[in-house]
Protein backbone atom coordinates (compact mmCIF):
# COMPACT_ATOMS: atom_id res chain seq x y z
CA UNK A 1 0.00 0.00 0.00
CA UNK A 2 1.27 3.44 -0.96
CA UNK A 3 0.15 6.34 1.24
CA UNK A 4 0.51 10.06 0.56
CA UNK A 5 0.89 11.98 3.85
CA UNK A 6 0.65 15.77 4.19
CA UNK A 7 2.16 17.74 7.07
CA UNK A 8 5.11 15.44 7.76
CA UNK A 9 7.08 18.33 9.29
CA UNK A 10 4.47 18.38 12.07
CA UNK A 11 3.81 16.12 15.05
CA UNK A 12 1.26 13.73 13.56
CA UNK A 13 2.60 13.49 9.99
CA UNK A 14 6.01 12.49 11.39
CA UNK A 15 4.52 9.64 13.43
CA UNK A 16 2.19 8.47 10.64
CA UNK A 17 5.16 8.10 8.27
CA UNK A 18 7.04 6.04 10.86
CA UNK A 19 4.02 3.82 11.56
CA UNK A 20 3.59 3.15 7.83
CA UNK A 21 7.27 2.17 7.55
CA UNK A 22 6.95 -0.10 10.58
CA UNK A 23 4.21 -2.04 8.77
CA UNK A 24 6.04 -2.23 5.46
CA UNK A 25 3.84 0.30 3.69
CA UNK A 26 5.25 2.94 1.39
CA UNK A 27 4.76 6.44 2.79
CA UNK A 28 5.38 9.48 0.61
CA UNK A 29 5.64 12.57 2.79
CA UNK A 30 4.95 16.18 1.91
CA UNK A 31 4.99 19.64 3.46
CA UNK A 32 5.74 23.24 2.52
CA UNK A 33 9.50 23.13 3.09
CA UNK A 34 11.77 22.19 0.14
CA UNK A 35 12.88 19.07 2.05
CA UNK A 36 11.98 17.23 5.26
CA UNK A 37 12.46 19.78 8.05
CA UNK A 38 11.12 17.99 11.12
CA UNK A 39 13.07 16.61 14.07
CA UNK A 40 16.31 14.93 12.94
CA UNK A 41 15.71 11.80 15.02
CA UNK A 42 16.97 9.34 12.41
CA UNK A 43 13.58 7.58 12.22
CA UNK A 44 12.07 6.29 8.95
CA UNK A 45 10.42 9.61 8.08
CA UNK A 46 13.80 11.36 7.85
CA UNK A 47 14.84 9.05 5.00
CA UNK A 48 11.44 8.48 3.32
CA UNK A 49 10.42 9.93 -0.07
CA UNK A 50 9.40 13.56 0.34
CA UNK A 51 7.82 16.12 -1.99
CA UNK A 52 7.48 19.83 -1.31
CA UNK A 53 3.84 20.84 -1.74
CA UNK A 54 1.76 23.93 -1.08
CA UNK A 55 -1.70 22.45 -0.55
CA UNK A 56 -3.34 25.79 -1.39
CA UNK A 57 -2.08 25.49 -4.99
CA UNK A 58 -4.77 23.35 -6.65
CA UNK A 59 -2.73 22.70 -9.78
CA UNK A 60 0.35 21.59 -7.82
CA UNK A 61 -1.77 19.33 -5.57
CA UNK A 62 -3.31 17.65 -8.60
CA UNK A 63 0.02 17.22 -10.35
CA UNK A 64 2.04 15.98 -7.35
CA UNK A 65 -0.51 13.52 -5.93
CA UNK A 66 -1.54 12.20 -9.37
CA UNK A 67 2.12 11.47 -10.09
CA UNK A 68 2.56 9.60 -6.77
CA UNK A 69 -0.61 7.53 -7.43
CA UNK A 70 -1.25 6.68 -3.76
CA UNK A 71 -3.75 4.07 -2.54
CA UNK A 72 -4.75 6.37 0.34
CA UNK A 73 -4.18 10.00 1.38
CA UNK A 74 -3.70 10.95 5.05
CA UNK A 75 -4.11 14.71 5.36
CA UNK A 76 -2.37 15.95 8.54
CA UNK A 77 -1.35 19.42 7.31
CA UNK A 78 -3.34 22.32 8.74
CA UNK A 79 -3.13 25.81 10.15
CA UNK A 80 -3.19 24.99 13.87
CA UNK A 81 -2.08 28.27 15.51
CA UNK A 82 -5.47 28.91 17.14
CA UNK A 83 -4.88 32.42 18.51
CA UNK A 84 -3.01 33.73 15.48
CA UNK A 85 -5.90 32.56 13.29
CA UNK A 86 -8.01 35.33 14.87
CA UNK A 87 -5.80 38.12 13.47
CA UNK A 88 -7.69 40.01 10.76
CA UNK A 89 -4.76 39.76 8.39
CA UNK A 90 -4.53 35.97 8.86
CA UNK A 91 -8.15 34.83 8.48
CA UNK A 92 -8.03 34.50 4.70
CA UNK A 93 -4.77 32.52 4.86
CA UNK A 94 -6.18 30.17 7.53
CA UNK A 95 -9.26 29.55 5.37
CA UNK A 96 -7.08 28.99 2.31
CA UNK A 97 -5.13 26.25 4.10
CA UNK A 98 -7.79 24.53 6.20
CA UNK A 99 -10.70 24.72 3.74
CA UNK A 100 -9.17 25.40 0.31
CA UNK A 101 -6.18 23.09 0.78
CA UNK A 102 -8.40 20.29 2.05
CA UNK A 103 -10.78 20.76 -0.91
CA UNK A 104 -7.83 20.55 -3.33
CA UNK A 105 -6.72 17.25 -1.79
CA UNK A 106 -10.28 15.85 -1.71
CA UNK A 107 -10.64 16.68 -5.43
CA UNK A 108 -7.57 14.60 -6.27
CA UNK A 109 -8.74 11.76 -4.00
CA UNK A 110 -12.00 11.76 -5.97
CA UNK A 111 -10.20 11.80 -9.31
CA UNK A 112 -7.96 8.90 -8.30
CA UNK A 113 -10.84 7.14 -6.47
CA UNK A 114 -8.81 6.69 -3.27
CA UNK A 115 -9.89 7.06 0.38
CA UNK A 116 -8.85 10.10 2.39
CA UNK A 117 -8.21 10.58 6.10
CA UNK A 118 -8.84 14.08 7.44
CA UNK A 119 -7.87 15.13 10.95
CA UNK A 120 -10.23 17.50 12.68
CA UNK A 121 -11.01 18.89 16.12
CA UNK A 122 -13.63 19.26 18.85
CA UNK A 123 -13.52 22.99 17.97
CA UNK A 124 -16.24 22.29 15.36
CA UNK A 125 -18.68 22.18 18.34
CA UNK A 126 -19.59 25.00 20.70
CA UNK A 127 -17.54 23.70 23.64
CA UNK A 128 -20.43 24.01 26.11
CA UNK A 129 -22.08 21.56 28.51
CA UNK A 130 -20.58 18.42 30.02
CA UNK A 131 -21.86 15.69 27.68
CA UNK A 132 -19.12 14.02 25.60
CA UNK A 133 -19.46 14.88 21.91
CA UNK A 134 -20.45 11.94 19.71
CA UNK A 135 -18.71 11.66 16.32
CA UNK A 136 -21.92 11.66 14.28
CA UNK A 137 -23.52 14.63 16.08
CA UNK A 138 -24.23 17.31 13.49
CA UNK A 139 -24.99 20.31 15.74
CA UNK A 140 -21.88 22.16 14.64
CA UNK A 141 -21.26 25.57 16.15
CA UNK A 142 -17.61 26.59 15.99
CA UNK A 143 -16.62 29.45 18.27
CA UNK A 144 -13.51 30.71 16.52
CA UNK A 145 -11.77 30.96 13.12
CA UNK A 146 -9.79 27.76 13.63
CA UNK A 147 -12.97 25.78 14.41
CA UNK A 148 -14.86 27.35 11.50
CA UNK A 149 -12.14 26.50 9.01
CA UNK A 150 -11.62 22.94 10.27
CA UNK A 151 -15.38 22.42 9.91
CA UNK A 152 -15.09 23.83 6.38
CA UNK A 153 -12.42 21.19 5.74
CA UNK A 154 -14.69 18.44 7.09
CA UNK A 155 -17.46 19.59 4.75
CA UNK A 156 -15.08 19.67 1.79
CA UNK A 157 -14.18 16.02 2.43
CA UNK A 158 -17.69 14.75 3.21
CA UNK A 159 -19.30 16.60 0.27
CA UNK A 160 -16.68 15.48 -2.25
CA UNK A 161 -15.97 11.86 -1.29
CA UNK A 162 -17.73 8.67 -0.28
CA UNK A 163 -14.59 6.99 1.07
CA UNK A 164 -13.26 9.04 3.94
CA UNK A 165 -12.34 8.95 7.62
CA UNK A 166 -12.85 12.21 9.52
CA UNK A 167 -11.05 11.80 12.83
CA UNK A 168 -11.44 14.46 15.51
CA UNK A 169 -8.72 14.79 18.11
CA UNK A 170 -7.86 17.15 21.00
CA UNK A 171 -4.91 18.38 23.07
CA UNK A 172 -2.27 16.97 20.74
CA UNK A 173 1.35 16.22 21.67
CA UNK A 174 4.21 14.44 19.89
CA UNK A 175 7.98 14.48 19.44
CA UNK A 176 8.01 16.60 16.30
CA UNK A 177 6.82 20.03 17.40
CA UNK A 178 5.73 22.38 20.15
CA UNK A 179 3.03 21.25 22.54
CA UNK A 180 1.56 21.74 26.00
CA UNK A 181 3.79 19.16 27.72
CA UNK A 182 7.01 20.74 26.47
CA UNK A 183 5.75 24.22 27.37
CA UNK A 184 4.78 23.21 30.91
CA UNK A 185 8.08 21.41 31.47
CA UNK A 186 9.96 24.55 30.42
CA UNK A 187 7.82 26.86 32.56
CA UNK A 188 7.93 24.51 35.56
CA UNK A 189 11.71 24.28 35.38
CA UNK A 190 12.14 27.94 36.33
CA UNK A 191 8.99 28.84 38.29
CA UNK A 192 7.98 27.78 41.81
CA UNK A 193 4.31 28.00 40.88
CA UNK A 194 2.26 27.77 37.69
CA UNK A 195 -1.40 28.64 37.21
CA UNK A 196 -3.37 26.34 34.91
CA UNK A 197 -7.03 26.37 33.87
CA UNK A 198 -9.27 23.87 35.60
CA UNK A 199 -12.56 24.43 33.73
CA UNK A 200 -11.67 23.23 30.22
CA UNK A 201 -12.21 19.48 30.21
CA UNK A 202 -11.08 16.77 27.77
CA UNK A 203 -8.28 14.26 27.20
CA UNK A 204 -4.92 14.53 25.41
CA UNK A 205 -3.84 12.76 22.20
CA UNK A 206 -0.34 11.34 21.74
CA UNK A 207 0.43 11.37 18.02
CA UNK A 208 2.47 8.15 18.26
CA UNK A 209 -0.64 6.30 19.49
CA UNK A 210 -2.96 8.08 17.06
CA UNK A 211 -0.73 7.17 14.10
CA UNK A 212 -1.19 3.48 14.93
CA UNK A 213 -4.97 3.90 14.91
CA UNK A 214 -4.99 5.83 11.61
CA UNK A 215 -2.99 3.09 9.88
CA UNK A 216 -5.37 0.51 11.41
CA UNK A 217 -8.23 2.50 9.87
CA UNK A 218 -6.83 2.64 6.35
CA UNK A 219 -6.49 -1.16 6.41
CA UNK A 220 -10.33 -1.24 6.51
CA UNK A 221 -13.26 0.31 4.68
CA UNK A 222 -15.08 1.33 7.88
CA UNK A 223 -15.39 4.92 6.69
CA UNK A 224 -17.07 7.74 8.58
CA UNK A 225 -16.63 10.14 11.48
CA UNK A 226 -14.61 9.11 14.54
CA UNK A 227 -13.30 10.62 17.77
CA UNK A 228 -9.87 9.56 18.96
CA UNK A 229 -7.85 10.74 21.95
CA UNK A 230 -5.94 8.71 24.49
CA UNK A 231 -8.29 6.88 26.84
CA UNK A 232 -9.40 8.17 30.23
CA UNK A 233 -8.40 6.31 33.37
CA UNK A 234 -11.34 4.18 34.56
CA UNK A 235 -13.55 6.05 37.03
CA UNK A 236 -12.95 5.48 40.72
CA UNK A 237 -15.06 6.39 43.73
CA UNK A 238 -12.68 9.15 44.80
CA UNK A 239 -12.18 10.44 41.25
CA UNK A 240 -8.44 9.68 41.48
CA UNK A 241 -6.23 6.61 41.10
CA UNK A 242 -3.55 5.32 43.50
CA UNK A 243 -1.05 7.90 42.18
CA UNK A 244 -3.44 10.77 42.80
CA UNK A 245 -4.07 11.09 39.05
CA UNK A 246 -7.55 12.25 37.99
CA UNK A 247 -9.75 9.51 36.54
CA UNK A 248 -12.28 10.05 33.75
CA UNK A 249 -12.02 13.22 31.66
CA UNK A 250 -9.48 15.76 32.93
CA UNK A 251 -8.68 19.48 32.94
CA UNK A 252 -5.45 21.14 31.80
CA UNK A 253 -4.71 21.51 35.53
CA UNK A 254 -5.02 17.73 36.06
CA UNK A 255 -2.88 17.15 32.96
CA UNK A 256 -0.14 19.46 34.30
CA UNK A 257 -0.19 17.82 37.75
CA UNK A 258 0.45 14.43 36.14
CA UNK A 259 3.19 15.75 33.84
CA UNK A 260 5.00 17.21 36.88
CA UNK A 261 4.43 14.11 39.01
CA UNK A 262 5.99 11.88 36.37
CA UNK A 263 8.83 14.31 35.61
CA UNK A 264 9.66 14.64 39.33
CA UNK A 265 8.93 18.38 39.41
CA UNK A 266 8.12 20.02 42.76
CA UNK A 267 6.54 23.07 41.08
CA UNK A 268 3.22 24.05 42.67
CA UNK A 269 0.25 23.85 40.28
CA UNK A 270 -2.62 26.23 41.11
CA UNK A 271 -6.02 25.78 39.43
CA UNK A 272 -7.66 28.89 37.92
CA UNK A 273 -10.76 29.51 35.81
CA UNK A 274 -10.52 30.48 32.14
CA UNK A 275 -11.81 33.94 33.10
CA UNK A 276 -9.11 34.34 35.77
CA UNK A 277 -6.41 33.17 33.39
CA UNK A 278 -7.44 35.56 30.58
CA UNK A 279 -4.85 36.08 27.83
CA UNK A 280 -6.28 34.13 24.90
CA UNK A 281 -7.45 35.75 21.68
CA UNK A 282 -9.50 32.80 20.47
CA UNK A 283 -12.42 31.49 22.50
CA UNK A 284 -11.50 28.12 24.03
CA UNK A 285 -13.98 25.24 24.54
CA UNK A 286 -14.93 24.35 28.11
CA UNK A 287 -16.14 20.95 26.92
CA UNK A 288 -13.63 19.01 24.82
CA UNK A 289 -14.90 15.61 26.00
CA UNK A 290 -14.90 13.31 22.97
CA UNK A 291 -16.95 10.10 23.00
CA UNK A 292 -14.70 7.43 21.51
CA UNK A 293 -17.05 4.42 21.80
CA UNK A 294 -17.53 4.22 18.02
CA UNK A 295 -13.91 3.05 17.67
CA UNK A 296 -14.61 -0.11 19.66
CA UNK A 297 -18.03 -0.60 18.01
CA UNK A 298 -16.26 -0.71 14.63
CA UNK A 299 -13.56 -3.11 15.81
CA UNK A 300 -10.74 -0.58 16.29
CA UNK A 301 -8.37 -0.74 19.24
CA UNK A 302 -8.66 2.38 21.43
CA UNK A 303 -5.59 4.43 22.31
CA UNK A 304 -3.84 3.61 25.63
CA UNK A 305 -4.71 5.61 28.76
CA UNK A 306 -3.23 9.10 28.70
CA UNK A 307 -0.90 8.84 31.76
CA UNK A 308 0.81 5.90 30.03
CA UNK A 309 1.23 8.05 26.90
CA UNK A 310 2.77 10.82 29.03
CA UNK A 311 5.20 8.28 30.56
CA UNK A 312 6.39 7.03 27.16
CA UNK A 313 6.64 10.56 25.81
CA UNK A 314 8.74 11.79 28.74
CA UNK A 315 11.10 8.84 28.23
CA UNK A 316 11.71 9.99 24.63
CA UNK A 317 12.25 13.59 25.74
CA UNK A 318 14.80 12.33 28.30
CA UNK A 319 16.65 10.37 25.60
CA UNK A 320 16.64 13.42 23.33
CA UNK A 321 18.31 15.52 26.06
CA UNK A 322 15.28 17.80 26.58
CA UNK A 323 15.68 17.78 30.37
CA UNK A 324 19.46 18.29 30.16
CA UNK A 325 18.85 21.50 28.23
CA UNK A 326 16.48 22.65 30.99
CA UNK A 327 19.09 21.80 33.61
CA UNK A 328 16.73 19.27 35.19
Amino acid sequence: MKVFVTGVNGQLGHDVMNELAKRGYEGVGSDLAPEYAGVADNTAVTKAPYVALDITDAEAVDKVISKVKPDVIIHCAAWTAVDMAEDDDKVAAVRKVNVGGTQNIANVAKKLDVPMVYLSTDYVFDGQGTTPWKPDFKGYKPMNVYGETKLGGEEAVANTLDKYFIVRIAWVFGVNGHNFIKTMLKVGANHDEVKVVNDQIGTPTYTFDLARLLVDMIETDKYGYYHATNSELPDTESGYDENGTKTGYISWYDFTKEIYRQAGYKTKVTPVTTAEYGLSKAVRPFNSRLDKSKLVENGFKPLPVWPDAVRRYLEILKKQGFFDELGK
